[in-house]
């Protein structure tokens, strides 16, 4: 399968600057998209779909950044995307998928439960329903069962396509999960919001405001630090065939973008 790498969403954060990264697959089934980024909508009412952490965060709200718009620059149609695969419901990773609403939302039961079904009062503040409101056909998954590469619980999602894993990683939301992607020489393992910069992994400094907002987001900051740990030691496996990548860390991305280019079909 061939593998985009788009930004879908620079932010201004005073920690550090981040990106979105979200993965576009090109599948035998359809176009898949991992993450979706911020969307049109977020873009023309950002205080209804962000709300009051546009203040903090600063998104760009670039139309060209959407997954919409790049999806169209290399030559395709929205509903050509048929699948979208969420690592969890935060904004600025749902926002985009009202633009494809003719596609399936693969998430984990238990972040259908946190943001949607039954979510706790804390949940209720973070996430904004008016992401979902256009009514998308949500499939609920659960990988409780299935060890992978030093993960207790995945799935693969083959009535997506062969090569894509959605693996359970909570903390940092109640539902959150990793998506491995087979890129033929190795294994690329979107982790979300597992983790924000590459220091998790290779120990490079990370700016302390950075950590204190990762330790705010995080539903189960305990869970998320044990999650570092687990991505530090498979990082650092010498036989490892993974390629563990941030969302928002903006090295990891044009580390990515550079080695893949994303090239308009002929």
């Amino acid at each position: 399968m061939k593998i985009h790498h788009l930004n879908c969403g620079s932010m201004a954060m005073p920690t550090a600057p981040m990106v979105t990264h979200v993965f576009l697959l090109e599948t035998d089934n359809g176009l898949v998209l991992v993450d979706a980024g911020y969307g049109m909508d977020d873009i023309a009412d950002p205080a209804e779909r962000v709300g009051f952490m546009r203040w903090l965060i600063k998104p760009a709200f670039n139309k060209d950044e959407t997954a919409l718009r790049q999806v169209e620059r290399l030559g395709f149609k929205a509903t050509d995307v048929r699948h979208i695969v969420v690592t969890h419901f935060d904004f600025d990773h749902i926002g985009g998928i009202a633009d494809f609403p003719q596609a399936r939302i693969h998430t984990t039961s238990a972040e259908v439960l946190g943001a949607i079904t039954s979510p706790t009062r804390a949940e209720r503040r973070r996430y904004r329903p008016a992401q979902w409101a256009h009514g998308p056909h949500i499939v609920e998954h659960r990988p409780d069962g299935e060890p992978w590469r030093g993960f207790a619980a995945a799935k693969e999602l083959t009535d997506i396509a062969p090569g894509i894993v959605l693996v359970s990683l909570p903390g940092h939301t109640r539902g959150h999960a990793c998506i491995a992607v087979d890129r033929g020489d190795k294994w690329l393992l979107h982790c979300g919001d597992a983790f924000y910069h590459r220091g998790v992994l290779d120990g490079t400094p990370i700016p302390p405001l950075l950590t204190g907002m990762e330790r705010m987001a995080a539903m189960d900051w305990a869970r998320v630090k044990d999650n570092h740990r687990r991505l530090a030691d498979l990082h650092q496996r010498a036989d490892t065939d993974l390629q563990i990548v941030s969302a928002h860390d903006p090295l990891h991305f044009d580390a990515l973008a550079a080695a893949a280019p994303e090239r308009p079909l002929s």
